[in-house]
């Protein structure tokens, strides 16, 4: 009977205090305490959804206390500052430092283990260079684009409008013209938020078309011409897939959609917004190029290129052989790692599907150059990369430039609740809730915004000098090192080598699978010829 001692107690001070209040008027208050706590415990016996409360009245609720604020007590409390779920103590305040325009730099040594297995590091030259402009810039646009656009090699992932706030959006967008920098718009259309900042934006085309959607959800051209034609919209994506949940399509409930959504997505009121799992567009890799060269014309020749999380790697060969038989090449292809999330997915999407940024930006940077098109066009990657190591890192495994979203994210106050599915974000980064949106400052924000992505970049002048280069375009696998073992260590072009340019048209085998799957993909259609994904 041990488990009914607070319940039992609760009823006897209840009963004690209304004996009491025939002295003093003074028993009310505990009174009431005591009889509402009696009457839960009441509802906690005879209620049939919870064994635990059955059980143990009243006192069965802490367990559901300290359950919903387990992951603030770990967060603050109990973490390490290297633990990361998913991003470490240390990584959230450097960005915070930097963000705020505060000291970043660390006294008495690094916190890293420097021995475990899986330790990286950059080498460095006795003879350093000193780099002056930090402004780091690529041009994209390959031969058949019109207008080229210098992109900074640092830019702002692709956030839909809708998952984060209004003023989150404004912030981040404002921030980025400030800093001269991209901002990806997310699928979810261009919103009045966007626009208002008056920052360089990608727009991105979902499977939903938004913001370019006929009435019966496929692609309206003329509205994308309109979209597109805007002077504000530098490249175009194609999104094929994320990293938090590929091959998932989505619904937005018609109960979520405000009139500001429905504004920048371009769907009605009162009806359920529904993004496909594939395009309705094209159903092959021919007709995806052929989609990709109608969009260039109509956006008047902007860069037009395509994101995807790797999945069978075969299909993205598929897609190689399309652009070599079409000779329409994406000015741009970003590579999406599965580690990336600023949307909810469901549990088994993002942790068990989809390749890591590292093995997927590799594949196809080594599929483009055995074919010989790895310089008609640029790569960009995005997945959790919020410090100069994480992008000169990136860039000596093959990608141009860097997109990071949570990072972003965390210069304009998340706080990592991981709350943003719920609407409920507490600093109001990731909520439609008016009033908590309203705790965001965009004027504060914005310039937090521009001073993380000038602070990153400055640091990555200064890493990039260290190593002896002049631009971290310059980076190449060799020289990264990473401990392979508690005590042995290998070079980047050990473990993700460049492979020899042409290599598959020549039908040389370099091994790694390549030739295997480059036999089994076909232009003309996704399915295999025979099965190897």
């Amino acid at each position: 009977m041990e488990r009914y001692t607070v319940f039992g107690l609760v009823i006897f001070l209840a009963l004690l205090s209304l004996v009491g209040m025939i002295f003093s008027g003074w028993f009310l208050i505990p009174y009431i305490v005591f009889s509402l706590l009696m009457i839960l415990g009441i509802r906690d016996v005879v209620q049939p959804r919870h064994a635990i409360l059955r059980n143990y009245p009243i006192i069965g609720h802490m367990r559901f206390l300290f359950e919903g604020i387990r992951p603030e007590i770990r967060q603050y409390l109990i973490e390490s500052d290297q633990d990361e779920e998913p991003f470490s103590r240390d990584e959230r305040s450097l960005i915070y430092q930097r963000a705020k325009g505060i000291e970043d730099k660390r006294p008495f040594g690094t916190k890293q283990r420097v021995y475990d297995s899986g330790f990286q590091w950059l080498t460095h030259s006795v003879m350093p260079h000193h780099i002056e402009n930090h402004d780091f810039r690529i041009k994209v646009g390959g031969r058949d684009c019109k207008q080229p656009y210098d992109l900074s090699l640092y830019n702002i992932s692709a956030m839909s409008f809708g998952a984060l706030s209004a003023n989150a959006i404004l912030a981040l967008n404002t921030g980025a013209k400030k800093g001269g920098f991209a901002h990806d718009t997310g699928e979810g259309g261009i919103s009045r938020y966007h626009r208002q900042g008056g920052g360089d934006l990608i727009y991105q085309v979902g499977s939903g078309y938004f913001g370019c959607r006929s009435p019966d959800g496929g692609f309206d051209p003329e509205k994308f011409k309109q979209q597109a034609g805007d002077p504000q919209v530098k490249m175009i994506e194609l999104k094929l897939s994320q990293g938090a949940k590929p091959g998932h399509g989505g619904v937005l409930p018609a109960k979520k959609i405000t009139p500001e959504i429905s504004e920048a997505r371009g769907v009605p009121m009162g009806t359920d917004c529904v993004s496909p799992p594939s395009h309705p567009e094209f159903s092959t890799p021919i007709e995806m190029c052929e989609f990709i060269g109608r969009l260039r014309e109509l956006s008047g020749g902007k860069p037009v290129g395509i994101k995807l999380c790797i999945g069978h790697r075969r299909e993205f060969m598929c897609m190689v052989k399309a652009m070599l038989k079409t000779d329409i090449v994406p000015d741009f292809i970003v590579i999406d790692g599965k580690e990336g999330g600023t949307g909810a997915a469901p549990v088994e999407f993002a942790d068990r599907l989809g390749m890591p940024l590292v093995e997927g930006l590799t594949f196809a940077h080594n599929t483009l150059r055995g074919v010989g098109l790895r310089d008609r066009l640029k790569i960009g990657a995005s997945a959790k990369m919020v410090s100069a190591f994480d992008i000169a890192r990136i860039l000596a495994l093959g990608a141009d430039w860097a997109n990071s979203a949570r990072g972003f994210m965390f210069s304009i106050g998340c706080i990592q609740a991981q709350a943003c599915h719920t609407n409920n974000c507490p600093v109001g980064v990731a909520t439609q809730d008016k009033l908590r949106q309203k705790a965001l400052n965009v004027t504060s924000k914005s310039e937090r915004v521009y001073r993380f992505h000038q602070n990153t970049l400055k640091a990555l002048a200064e890493m990039t000098g260290a190593a002896g280069l002049d631009h971290p375009g310059q980076f190449q696998p060799h020289h990264l090192l990473m401990r392979e073992k508690s005590r042995d260590m290998v070079t980047g072009d050990e473990v993700y080598p460049y492979l020899p340019e042409g290599f598959l048209l020549r039908g040389e085998d370099v091994g790694f699978g390549y030739m295997k799957r480059w036999e089994r993909a076909r232009a003309e259609s996704f399915a295999p010829v025979d099965y190897m994904p």
